[in-house]
Formats: structure tokens, sequence, C-alpha cells
């Protein structure tokens, strides 16, 4: 019994000094960082206004570890993100607001169906938003080692954002990578393709105007095609070439037209004729992902605009989830 006292003891005072270590580590890291903020543009002011009470977040070290919805099989994934129950408040939040929505859709082209998919998704239509620090967010992520160039220049972004007075800081609530708004915007896309489209002096991604106008600007601006096709479940045969079959995101290779594709798909003939001549490419999500996933099942076949909510992130479940999500809400919305 004394021995597992002190064991007890003495891990806890070992987890004690550990996080003694990295917070003075994390303090001296942004003393470093301050040099670099500066020499791009950011004044001292600035930084030592929003970045001194900047924390090292462990949550957020883990959380980048290990991210369990990346091990979810396709079937439930989708399931939980476009679910009837997601369908009901999408078609809620539509009536209060189908003027707005359906004005961005005309000036951007891009369907109401998909903009509300997107929300739902990402924010569960603003519902859920991130309670993060961001700045604190950012800054441990670029103080971590693993993906630090990234999130480093996402942070002197944000610090650029903030010093023009573009956006508030003290607004900077959002999810544990630096996603901020009700479509989940880092600060890249922020910069890039955020809009003041109320005219109020700066941009506000919490507010349905400026949110749903800028995500119309960006799926515009990254090249998204309106009333063109997302994906299609298909049924492949066993003999088709595995370097066909994409398992990761990151880029998705050996696009071919449908009808070159056509002896490896069971039931081409359902799709053949609206799509011989469409460019596609042939996902199996679950394969490296799920354990003991079938090699061919579930397998789809994805255009064009099935790559550009890839751009928006990175996720080949993700895009599946959006572009089922869009089509019941098409189904529902006269």
């Amino acid at each position: 019994m004394k021995i597992t006292k002190y064991l007890l003891i003495f891990i806890l005072n070992v987890n004690i000094n550990v996080y003694a270590d990295i917070n003075i580590e994390f303090e001296n890291w942004k003393k470093d960082f301050k040099k670099v903020a500066l020499s791009n543009n950011i004044s001292e002011k600035i930084f030592d206004k929003v970045m001194s009470n900047t924390k090292f977040l462990s949550d957020v070290i883990e959380y980048d570890r290990f991210q369990p919805e990346f091990y979810e099989d396709t079937k439930t994934y989708i399931s939980k993100r476009a679910s009837d129950k997601k369908v009901s408040k999408g078609l809620s939040f539509y009536k209060e607001n189908s003027n707005l929505i359906k004005s961005i859709q005309n000036e951007f082209n891009v369907e109401q169906e998909l903009l509300l998919s997107l929300m739902g998704i990402e924010t569960n239509f603003g519902t859920y938003v991130g309670k993060m620090d961001i700045l604190s967010s950012l800054a441990t992520l670029s103080f971590d080692q693993r993906r630090s160039e990234f999130f480093t220049n996402e942070l002197l972004i944000l610090l650029n954002l903030i010093e023009k007075q573009q956006v508030d800081y003290e607004t900077l609530f959002g999810s544990w990578a630096g996603a901020f708004g009700f479509f989940q915007f880092m600060p890249s896309t922020m910069k890039n393709y955020a809009i003041d489209y109320d005219n109020n002096g700066f941009i506000d991604l919490k507010n349905n105007v400026d949110a749903y106008a800028s995500a119309g600007n960006y799926l515009n601006q990254i090249g998204w095609k309106a009333n063109q096709p997302c994906f299609l479940k298909v049924n492949l045969s066993n003999d088709i070439p595995k370097k066909y079959l994409n398992v990761s995101a990151k880029e998705l290779h050996h696009k071919q037209k449908l009808k070159s594709l056509s002896e490896f798909i069971m039931n081409i003939d359902d799709i053949k004729n609206k799509y011989e001549n469409h460019m596609v490419a042939i996902i199996t999500p679950d394969k490296d992902i799920v354990p003991d996933a079938d090699t061919l099942k579930p397998a789809f076949i994805v255009f064009d605009n099935y790559e550009i909510i890839l751009q928006w992130n990175r996720s080949l479940r993700f895009a599946l989830a959006v572009c089922t999500l869009k089509e019941k809400f098409k189904n529902e919305i006269k």
C-alpha cells in the first residue's frame, strides 16, 4: 500500500516538473517568436497586447496527435454528419435566413444546399464554433515541432489581420487547430477569401452575413462548378489494378474519363451514359485507415467538385459527408 502511494506521488511530481519545463520552454519560444513577428510587420504594441496571455495548451497537442473521427469507417462518419436530425436543424436555419443564403447563391454561383451543408458539418449551423483560444492554440502548435512551419505561418497571418484591424482579437475563440467562425476558416483562408460583406469595418465570421459571403467567395474562387456532380458509389471488380485506388486525400492520382475505367466498375450501366466523358478518380476511403477494412468496399468515383471540397478540408470522408448532406438538402428545399 505504501509503495503504491509513493509511486503515485512520484508520478505526480514527474508530471508537474515536465509541465513546468514545457511552460518555461514555451515562454522562451515566445521571446524568439516575437523577433520573427516584428520582422513580419507586426508592431510590438500589438504583439504584446495579444500574445502576452497566450498559454501552452497540452490538450491541443493531444488533439493533434489523435483525432478519433479519422478512424471511423465511412458509413459511420457520414451517418453522424448527414443525419436526419442535421437536415431538420438545417431546414429550420434556412427558413430564418433564406433571403441571405439565396442572395449569396446568386452572387457567387454556389448552391445554397452546399453552403448549408458546410455550415452544418463545420459548426452545426453556428451552435458550436469552438471554445479554444485560437491564439494560444496556434502558438502551441507553432511551438510544437510536428507541423511548426505551417502553424507559425498561420499565426503570423492572424497577427497581421489583427494589426490591420480586420478582425477583433477578443472574438478569436474556435477550434483546437485555429479554425474560426461559422465555416471554420483558418487565418490564411480569412486573409485570402473572407469578406466584410456588411461593410461595418471588420470581418466577423461569427455573423451570418460576413460568414456566408466569405464561404461563397471562397468556393467560387477555388473553382466550384454549380450543378455538377460530386461523387457516386460504385461496385468494383476484383481485378481492378490497385494503382487506381486512392486511399489518401493529399492528391488524387490516376484520374481517367469514366468510360476508360468502365471495365472495372460492375454497376457501370447505371451511370455510364450520363457521366462517361467526365474525369473521375476512384477512392476507397476505409483502406489503410480502418483496421481490417475491405480493400474494395466502400468505393466511390469522385468528380472535379469533390476535389474542390478537398481543398476546403483534406479528408476523403469529410468531402463525402458534405456532398451527401448537400443532396439531402436539395431534396428538401423547393
